[in-house]
């Protein structure tokens, strides 16, 4: 059995995996500068590993925003 896929749905998937990839290069991005400039605070101050922690956790929203995204994508065309 060959299975056929309509181009709007190809792109769809393609958008979907650009939204999920964009969402995770900006959390990777981000978490770099983060994660150096804390490493530094907490050599220098052991107290404030909870607000590190906290800015470190912040970026990940990027990729939640990019799953979503790519959730409400492929619903729309009708795969999920």
């Amino acid at each position: 059995m060959v299975a056929s896929i309509t181009l709007g749905a190809a792109v769809a998937a393609i958008g979907a995996g650009i939204a999920i990839l964009g969402g995770a290069i900006a959390t990777g991005i981000a978490q770099a500068g983060i994660g150096s400039a804390g490493i530094g605070l907490i050599a220098e101050k052991p107290e404030e590993m909870g607000r590190v922690l906290l800015f470190l956790v912040l970026p990940e929203t990027l990729m939640i925003f990019g799953f979503v995204v790519a959730v409400l994508i492929m619903l729309g065309a009708g795969f999920v």
